[in-house]
C-alpha cells in the first residue's frame, strides 16, 4: 500500500480546525483548503452524515486537476471514505475504479479494501482481466497500467476466492512489489505456506523499500513463522514492530484467549517486539 503523507495545513489564523470548519472548507472554492479538509476528515475519522455527504460530492470534483489529468482532491476523498466505515460510499468508490486517474483508482481500491464490502469484488477483478501480459508500465509514466498491488491486496483481504485463478499468475510478475502483493493475497485465500515463505525470503532482498513492503505484507497476513525473520530484517525497528503487531493481533484473534492465558507463540512475538523497542 502506498504510504500516505500528511499534507501541509493551510493558514487558519492560528486556530485549530474543527469538524464544522473542515466540512465548510471541503464545500468551498479554495483548492488547498478542500484538499486538506478531505485528508483531515479521514485522519480524525469524522463519520457524521454531513462529512460523508461532502466527501462523496468531492469524488465528483472537476476543479482540482493536475496538468496530466489527475484528481488530487478525489484521491484524498476516496482515502477518507475508506477510513470512515460507511458502506454507502461503496458504489461511488467502485465508480472511481473506472477513472482515467491511476492514483484515484489506487486510492479507491485501498478504500474498498478497508470497507470490506464484497460487492466490489467483480469490479476489482476487472482490473486484472488483462492478465500479467497487460500488467506493464505505461510509456512515459512511473506506474503500471493498473494499481495491481492495491487491487491484489484488496482481493486478498476481501476473501475473494473466486479471483484465485486471476491472482496466481501475478506471483511471477516481473515487478517485485506486485509479486509480493500476489503472494500475500494467495496466502490469505489458500493458506498455502509456500506463499508466506516467499514473503519471508523477500526479507533478504537488497532494496530497503522492497524489504519494507514484504514486512508489511507479512504483518497483514499474520504469518507467525515469519516472526524471527522479521525481527532480524535490515529495516527500521518501527516498521518491524508494526509487522509483528499484525502477527500478534492475528495470533490473539485465532486463539480467542484472554491476556492471562497467552500462548507461547503470542508471548514469543511480544518478546520480539520488546527487543526492538
Amino acid at each position: 500500500m502506498r504510504e500516505e503523507f500528511e499534507p501541509t495545513p493551510p493558514e487558519n489564523g492560528g486556530e485549530p480546525l474543527t469538524t464544522e470548519q473542515a466540512i465548510k472548507n471541503l464545500q468551498g472554492d479554495d483548492t488547498g483548503l478542500r484538499y486538506y479538509a478531505a485528508w483531515w476528515l479521514g485522519r480524525f475519522r469524522v463519520s457524521e452524515p454531513a462529512a460523508i455527504e461532502a466527501l462523496l460530492a468531492a469524488l465528483e470534483d472537476e476543479s482540482d486537476r493536475t496538468e496530466d489529468g489527475g484528481y488530487p482532491l478525489r484521491r484524498n476523498a476516496a482515502r477518507a471514505l475508506g477510513k470512515l466505515g460507511n458502506h454507502c460510499a461503496v458504489p461511488a468508490l467502485i465508480g472511481c475504479l473506472e477513472s482515467s486517474d491511476y492514483y484515484l483508482r489506487e486510492a479507491a481500491a485501498q478504500a474498498l479494501e478497508m470497507l470490506g464490502n464484497q460487492s466490489c469484488i467483480p469490479a476489482l477483478m476487472g482490473l486484472l482481466s488483462g492478465g500479467v501480459e497487460a500488467a506493464v508500465q505505461v510509456p512515459g509514466k512511473p506506474h503500471l497500467a493498473e494499481p495491481y498491488d492495491a487491487v491484489l491486496e484488496a482481493l486478498g483481504t476481501l476473501d475473494a476466492k473466486e479471483a484465485i485463478d486471476l491472482i496466481k499468475p501475478f506471483v511471477e510478475h516481473p515487478v517485485k512489489r506486485v509479486q509480493y502483493a500476489a503472494a500475500r493475497a494467495m496466502y490469505q485465500l489458500t493458506k498455502d505456506v509456500s506463499y508466506g515463505n516467499r514473503l519471508v525470503e523477500a526479507l533478504q532482498g537488497k532494496e530497503l523499500q522492497l524489504r519494507r513492503s514484504a514486512l508489511m505484507d507479512l504483518g497483514a497476513i499474520g504469518y507467525l513463522p515469519a516472526a524471527e525473520a522479521i525481527a532480524e530484517t535490515f529495516a527500521e525497528n518501527s516498521i518491524k514492530i508494526m509487522a509483528l503487531k499484525g502477527i500478534l493481533e492475528n495470533t490473539l484473534e485465532t486463539e480467542e484467549t484472554e491476556l492471562p492465558k497467552l500462548s507461547d507463540e503470542a508471548i514469543r512475538v511480544m518478546s520480539l517486539m520488546d527487543s526492538l523497542l
